[in-house]
């Protein structure tokens, strides 16, 4: 197997094992990727010698291990991107008591990797962290992709089709005349709203981080029970999520980079 294809197999089964918490026996490996199952076994292989993966002794089957999510928090905590925007993050989640979290662009994609839990008791939701974003049926997603164009927008969504997990609750979004209509009205609104959509029983809104050159880094979404967090309240604490986001656009480590390469470059030119 050619080094390109051998390291393109091995990213489709991280990606796949990634959705699969009990993980897969290799003959349901091989036939989800469409390859053989000698090859199959041998990327397993390579996995579990490197500690990225662990074969269950008893049923065989194949997931992940914690390190590769270790290798991920190493280059948030390398970046400084959680350190920098979370005292922000804990100060919205204060004032609207209510769970508020930070997702990174990375690629044609969105990851939690920040939060901060406002709600000190009663209901509260509370999802893991390190999953990657349903771009079309979460508010944060389309928070998203309403800073792009329209085509833009439905080709990352394409990539994936407009499915769901199984725990999500009735996406509003399932085609793409939809998700154009879906796209403009958060535009029109002002944030991406999702009504009981990534999670049944729960509300959220979220607003894209925009960098310097106009492009968007991340977003900060707030969600809650529906109970509570109704689209009413959405409208009450938007002023507050849009000063956490402009607080955050300042702090945002790429920011920071780029202001340091232009002060380096005024210096040389002034010294030329």
């Amino acid at each position: 197997m050619p080094l390109g294809d051998f390291v393109d197999r091995v990213m489709d089964i991280i990606e796949l094992l990634a959705d699969e918490p009990n993980g897969l026996p290799v003959s349901d490996i091989a036939r989800r990727l469409d390859i053989p199952k000698s090859a199959a076994h041998r990327l397993l292989s390579s996995l579990v010698n490197r500690g990225f993966a662990l074969q269950d002794d008893t049923s065989q089957r194949y997931r992940l291990s914690v390190k590769l999510a270790a290798v991920g928090f190493r280059i948030l905590a390398v970046a400084g991107t959680s350190d920098i925007c979370q005292p922000s993050l804990d100060r919205l989640a204060i004032r609207t008591g209510e769970l508020v979290r930070l997702a990174l662009v990375e690629g044609d994609t969105l990851f939690w990797i920040a939060k901060s839990q406002g709600a000190l008791s009663g209901l509260r939701y509370d999802p893991d962290l390190g999953q990657a974003v349903v771009l079309h049926a979460t508010a944060t997603g389309k928070a998203w992709l309403s800073t792009m164009n329209d085509a833009a927008a439905v080709s990352l969504v394409k990539k994936r089709g407009f499915v769901v997990p199984a725990r999500f609750g009735k996406p509003v979004v399932r085609d793409e005349p939809t998700l154009i209509r879906e796209l403009a009205a958060t535009r029109a609104r002002g944030y991406g709203m999702a009504i009981e959509e990534g999670e049944p029983g729960t509300c959220a809104m979220a607003l894209a981080i925009l960098g310097r050159d106009g492009v968007a880094v991340g977003t900060v979404s707030i969600a809650g029970p529906a109970s509570r967090f109704t689209p009413e309240r959405m409208k009450e604490v938007a002023p507050d999520l849009a000063a956490t986001v402009n607080e955050i656009a300042d702090l945002w480590p790429a920011r920071r980079v780029m202001n340091f390469v232009s002060g380096n470059a005024l210096r040389k030119s002034s010294n030329a």
